[in-house]
């Protein structure tokens, strides 16, 4: 016999009300030209109404494709077992074939009811008219959303409407191979705390064995591409950034940024301390192999790790000479602009279960990120990542890049990135490269 997760009253779901912004609408936003793509009303690509049974069937798109995969899927297993009015199926594929798809599918109305993304998206597609702003979800009570980290919520806010409910909140650790900090005569119990200590490292863990200047063992696994910005949040190291707090100014030249991508182009290219231009996977295949000694990544790659069989520590990154930020990923779930009423509504009894202490407990048990809220904390019992990556003295420090700026996808992938490997591969001094990096910067964030 199923239980009853729980029921709105007939008053809460009369105020759920369709909102006048139509996909037509959206797109004459956008300007995008879509030839022989129609469609109004629902964005998403289920019916939009209950079946003959009264079920809601809602397609979640998401690009949990690694061991947090069926982590999702058993939070999802539990929703739809727990009531009998709403079914959600997971479409899981890789987030970049989900980003591609994203813009074209919702289009042309046989897109997601649902969207994963990072919330550091959403500001670029919401700016487009093609999400369901989400207000008033977070003005209801019954859905428990003051229980939720301020920051997971406040990730999805742009022009001061939120479009997304977090699925997760999670700080970047530093993972280092303790048998590589042993064959370096280094203490496999102290990681480097500063930047200063790691320089000191770096000569030890890179190790180039028959001097043809090519390591064959590198201190870093980083990447300049293809992966979370953990390049881009060591500006904050020096006090330096991409642009001010709230995104009206490109702060990429100042002498703070630069002092920081001085430190560590140098850092690099002087001392190899990372094989320069990978993706992300690069860098984890790199640190996964036992070819390099630390990576700063998520808790996804805990299990591979494991699998692996790497004996490794987590600890903090190492805290920059003027602040010790750590970069903060969030993923959040959204709503294609013109959403059904009956879809909200199932999709937000989704979201209050996703974000509830049942829900949270298991996708923190089964997926080692960090639950989206404190009070279930002592609940999270089968893995010890929840609580080493959310401990207090991570999450305090923890910071997203570029909250709430449209443009922070396209400064990230035509800007940033590209500037990263110019200075690398030794194209032009790092003042020069960046100095007209945050020119360009600003000319996205005036648009």
């Amino acid at each position: 016999m199923k239980t009853q997760h729980r029921r709105r009253s007939p008053e809460r779901r009369a105020r759920h009300t369709l909102r006048p912004l139509t996909l037509v609408a959206a797109l004459a936003v956008t300007g995008l030209a879509l030839a022989g793509c129609t469609g109004q009303g629902s964005g998403g690509g289920s019916d939009d109404q209950p079946d003959a049974s009264g079920k809601v069937t809602l397609d979640f798109w998401n690009g949990f494709t690694g061991p947090d995969g069926p982590a999702l899927e058993k939070v999802i297993e539990d929703f739809n077992a727990s009531q009998d009015d709403v079914e959600v199926k997971a479409n899981i594929m890789p987030w970049d074939t989900l980003y591609q798809k994203v813009l074209t599918s919702v289009a042309g109305n046989d897109g997601p009811d649902i969207i994963a993304m990072s919330a550091s998206r959403m500001p670029q597609f919401a700016s487009q008219g093609l999400f369901e702003p989400l207000d008033d979800y977070y003005t209801d009570a019954d859905n428990d959303t003051e229980a939720l980290a301020t920051a997971a919520v406040d990730a999805s806010v742009f022009d001061g409407v939120n479009y997304g409910v977090p699925v997760n909140f999670t700080p970047m650790m530093m993972y280092y191979n303790k048998d590589l900090f042993s064959a370096a005569g280094l203490d496999p119990e102290a990681p480097p705390t500063t930047w200063d200590e790691l320089a000191g490292m770096v000569p030890k863990l890179t190790v180039d064995e028959n001097g043809d200047g090519q390591p064959e063992q590198f201190a870093l696994a980083l990447a300049d591409h293809e992966t979370v910005p953990v390049f881009a949040s060591l500006l904050w190291g020096t006090g330096g950034s991409i642009a001010n707090d709230d995104g009206t100014k490109s702060t990429l030249g100042d002498p703070e940024s630069i002092e920081a991508l001085d430190f560590w182009v140098s850092l690099i290219r002087d001392q190899k301390a990372t094989q320069i231009g990978m993706s992300g996977a690069d860098a984890d295949k790199l640190f996964q192999t036992q070819k390099a000694a630390i990576e700063v990544v998520g808790p996804w790659m805990t299990t591979g790790f494991d699998e692996a069989g790497l004996n490794y520590g987590l600890a903090k990154p190492p805290a920059g000479p003027s602040d010790e930020a750590v970069l903060a990923d969030v993923v959040s779930m959204g709503l294609p602009a013109g959403t059904s009423d009956a879809q909200k509504e199932a999709a937000y009894e989704f979201f209050a279960y996703w974000n509830s202490a049942e829900g949270q407990t298991t996708w923190a048990d089964g997926s080692g990120f960090p639950p989206n809220r404190a009070d279930v904390a002592d609940k999270v019992t089968a893995s010890p990542y929840p609580a080493i990556f959310g401990a207090a003295e991570v999450t305090d420090v923890s910071k997203t890049l570029l909250p709430g700026v449209a443009s922070g996808g396209p400064i990230m992938e035509t800007i940033f990135n590209p500037s990263v490997q110019k200075a690398l591969n030794g194209e032009g001094s790092v003042k020069d490269i960046f100095t007209d990096a945050s020119a360009q910067v600003q000319a996205e964030l005036d648009k």
